[in-house]
């Protein structure tokens, strides 16, 4: 299998994470990977289930990976993939955690910091600097996001 289609073969259990993700809440998946390519961890934006301004899928990944691997939190060699491209806030968690590399899928031209609105985590000032992919089934991604949005303006729900 070539790189690209490891990419594309876990992108699928990130979509598929996100199809899991509670009524209301954006539909956005996350797995862990460890450095042998079993999964830590695999999550789903829970912002509106929890209430927590925090409970992005990425966050709840990377707490829920850090508790089975690693030094306590140090997550190095393990892989991020997620539906779509980390937010400011995830970024700086994926750094702290010392992921080695992100994969992510649909570009967020609003709030992407991994390479849309900001490059967190190729900044060359970062003492961690994972290893990043981006656009992988970004089409796919961005459908679930797409269908989401459309449905809520539907109801009429604007949140």
């Amino acid at each position: 299998m070539s790189p690209r289609e490891d990419a594309e073969a876990m992108m699928r259990e990130a979509l598929a994470a996100a199809g899991a993700a509670p009524d209301g809440d954006v539909p956005i998946g996350a797995v862990v990977l460890g450095p042998d390519g079993t999964e830590l961890a695999r999550a789903v934006n829970r912002r509106e289930a929890d209430h927590d301004p925090t409970a992005h899928a990425e966050i709840l990944a990377l707490r829920a990976a850090a508790a089975v691997h690693g030094d306590g939190w140090r997550l190095s060699g393990c892989t991020l993939v997620v539906t779509v491209e980390p937010c400011a806030m995830c970024a700086g968690a994926i750094a702290l955690a010392r992921i080695s590399s992100v994969v992510f899928g649909a570009f967020e031209p609003k709030t992407g910091a991994v390479g849309s609105q900001w490059d967190l985590l190729r900044d060359p000032r970062q003492q961690h600097r994972p290893e990043v992919l981006g656009g992988v089934l970004a089409q796919e991604a961005a459908d679930l996001l797409e269908d989401f949005f459309a449905a809520r303006r539907e109801g009429g729900d604007s949140g």
